[in-house]
């Protein structure tokens, strides 16, 4: 198992957010959960990668985790090398792998040409590329993403959807949250979030 969600429960105030929602998953699986605004999507992913805790119920994980989420999470003053270098650092990557990944990620998502321009000079769509990047830099064993479709182009949306299959066959789980899901038929298993609750 490499993520469990155990009966969480999380209220502001009066306004019940989310009500007893569990689920778990497995390695090489992919999962969407589907929402409203206001449902309880964003709530949801910052409890279950550790930025807010939950009033009842548990979180549990197994292995290395990537968040990719909605906002990116970039040093608008660097270039992108020293942004995949700042997150390396983080996740403990030795050069040599860095090197290995940074390459590999800048071509499967087509943005190598710009691993030298400062994340100022770049469009949404090659930030968004780059935070994807930085989220699967250091091979995690779940990768959780919020709305990705929000900012992908065309192409990267395609090479995204053929990456998920090698992903999976290295036993990656994937989790999408997003308030419009394409491609259904390539999911596992689809939950839908309503009024807190997951159905």
């Amino acid at each position: 198992m490499i993520l469990k969600v155990e009966n969480i429960s999380k209220a502001f105030g009066k306004n019940k957010v989310l009500q007893n929602v569990s689920f778990e998953m497995n390695s090489s699986l992919l999962y969407g959960i589907v929402g409203e605004n206001g449902s309880g999507k964003s709530t949801l992913l910052k409890i279950i990668v550790g930025e807010w805790k939950p009033d009842h119920g548990n979180i549990l994980v197994e292995g290395r985790v990537g968040y990719c989420p909605q906002k990116t999470l970039l040093f608008f003053q660097l270039t992108v090398d020293e942004n995949l270098r700042y997150f390396a650092a983080a996740y403990e990557m030795g050069n040599a792998e860095l090197f290995s990944r940074s390459e590999s990620l800048m071509n499967i998502f087509n943005f190598r040409k710009y691993r030298k321009e400062r994340i100022s000079n770049l469009s949404g769509g090659t930030q968004q590329k780059l935070n994807l990047a930085i989220a699967l830099l250091h091979q995690p064993k779940l990768l959780i993403l919020d709305e990705p479709y929000n900012g992908f182009d065309r192409d990267t949306y395609f090479r995204f959807l053929d990456y998920t299959n090698q992903l999976r066959k290295e036993g990656c789980a994937i989790l999408v949250v997003t308030h419009f899901l394409p491609e259904k038929d390539r999911f596992d298993k689809i939950f839908n979030l309503e009024e807190g609750e997951l159905i």
